[in-house]
């Protein structure tokens, strides 16, 4: 995630210094890059929420959650038929 964050942040930096040697006025380079930053920051939100979620998920499936006492199904009760 970090590789993808910071060739964002370098597209930040390009793009409105192309735009500007191209003979765009700067108004639109500054439009350009505030736009690309707020995409940069948004996709940043997003990668990380779902890169946490991801990770509750490969923990939650190495370790299932038993129940409030961690008996693990019908018949294990205390005091309950033996054979």
């Amino acid at each position: 995630m970090n590789e993808v964050i910071r060739w964002s942040a370098f597209g930040c930096a390009v793009v409105p210094a192309v735009l500007l040697l191209c003979g765009s006025p700067l108004s639109g380079a500054a439009g350009a890059a505030v736009g690309l930053a707020a995409v940069t920051a948004a996709s940043r939100c997003l990668l990380r929420y779902y890169e946490r979620a991801a990770a509750r998920l490969d923990a939650g499936a190495a370790s299932p959650h038993r129940g409030r006492h961690g008996r693990t199904g019908i018949g294990t009760h205390r005091g309950g038929r033996r054979n």
